[in-house]
């Protein structure tokens, strides 16, 4: 690719950005099943939270004003008994379970282990209490009609739990994209094939469906695309009715590179092709009719960190969601390294307890498949930047980092 303007990585990222158009298909699913899909509408507060008041501690039911005094106790109130109404004489009181609903005639509620003097029909309530206290009051957390969780939101356990506290069992959300990964080269053999010494498994393809999968997404693994125009041309052209392809290799300037032009014979329209980072500089996007493409370098360490650089935000903005911007975490540099001058570097390295260590002193080819292994972030340098000294604060993209909302400066 010589001679080649490369655009710079804020550019690219913003173009990829641009070539996923959310997804309007949607499904409704049953609650059970929608863990990691992504809500396809606000979902509105049917039922107050709580919905009675109830008593937040195992104790006694009071009014405020009697602090202090010797009560007689009334009655005992459990969890779920019906029909507590307010018939309270004066100087008495309430014993009260966790979670029983609270009559309108007490307005604090004392755990028991505060009291003093307590037998079966008389309790001794502490001189100082706060009015309010342990009471849990009625749509206090959450009230009918407010918006509870939003559309575009990932669905999580916490938001499991609230929905099934609203009575619901069925979740409308967007329904999954579909996602076909290739691979190309004629020297590459499955793990299941013999492999001679000329030749190589196809690891690119594996590496890359697993992270997705690991990420919340289902992808297609559709097989290894042979370094011959004609072929790859009818190979993909049968993969337009996916939402995104991603394809390993054979997008440089070799002579057996051929798929970027078997892409474009198909109709791509090529957005970029070639960013300045170091490494992964030969990656492609684009849109062929409606569907998305993203073609990697064939080497396994820059396509494997060029997906999760820009693939992973490109998928969830597509999928619907609102959180499509990378994370960062910050850490101390522990140890001195160079990085090449007049390009974006994308630097592995691993964080424990606030320190950041770089693998292998940065100084790993683009081959080296265990320098991922031994890596648990990335650092994305600016393209000033000749090295990165000890005891500097790093911003880092951590591998097992969310997405979020808000753009977040990755560059160091």
């Amino acid at each position: 690719m010589k001679n080649k303007i490369f655009i710079s990585l804020e550019e690219a990222i913003k173009k990829s950005l641009e070539l996923a158009d959310t997804s309007t298909l949607i499904e409704s699913i049953p609650l059970e099943k929608a863990l990691g899909r992504v809500l396809s509408k606000d979902i509105i507060c049917i039922k107050n939270l709580p919905a009675f008041n109830n008593s937040a501690m195992d104790g006694f039911a009071v009014k405020a004003s009697d602090a202090g005094k010797t009560l007689t106790i009334k009655s005992k109130i459990f969890a779920g008994d019906k029909g507590s109404s307010a018939s309270l004489a004066e100087n008495e009181c309430y014993k009260i379970m966790t979670g029983a609903k609270v009559p309108d005639d007490v307005d604090t509620i004392i755990p028991i282990e505060l009291c003093s003097d307590v037998s079966e029909t008389k309790v001794t309530i502490p001189s100082e209490i706060k009015k309010g206290n342990h009471l849990r009051l009625k749509g206090e957390e959450q009230k009918e009609g407010n918006s509870l969780i939003t559309k575009g939101e990932t669905i999580n356990f916490s938001h499991i739990t609230l929905l099934a506290s609203q009575g619901i069992t069925m979740v409308e959300v967007v329904k999954k994209i579909s996602i076909a990964v290739i691979s190309t080269g004629n020297e590459l053999k499955e793990p299941w094939e013999t492999s001679d010494d000329e030749e190589i498994y196809n690891c690119n393809s594996y590496g890359i469906i697993s992270l997705l999968n690991q990420k919340g997404f289902e992808a297609s693994y559709c097989g290894v695309i042979p370094d011959n125009l004609e072929e790859s041309s009818n190979c993909i052209s049968n993969l337009k009715k996916y939402d995104v392809v991603i394809s390993t290799g054979g997008i440089s300037m070799g002579d057996a590179d051929f798929i970027s032009q078997a892409f474009k014979e198909n109709g791509l329209k090529v957005a970029f092709h070639g960013v300045n980072i170091k490494p992964g500089k030969p990656i492609m996007m684009g849109k062929m009719d409606n569907t998305v493409v993203i073609s990697l370098p064939g080497n396994p360490l820059p396509a494997l960190i060029n997906t999760y650089l820009f693939i992973l935000p490109v998928l969830s903005k597509k999928q619907g969601s609102k959180a499509f911007y990378h994370d960062t975490t910050f850490a101390m540099n522990t140890q001195r390294f160079t990085v090449k001058q007049g390009k974006v570097n994308i630097v592995l390295g691993k964080v424990e307890s606030g320190n950041f260590k770089v693998t292998r002193e940065n100084k790993y080819g683009a081959a080296m498949i265990t320098a991922l292994y031994e890596s648990n972030a990335l650092l994305v340098t600016n393209e000033e930047r000749a090295s990165f000294e000890v005891g500097e604060e790093a911003h880092l993209i951590t591998f097992d980092s969310n997405l979020v909302e808000k753009e977040s400066y990755i560059f160091n």
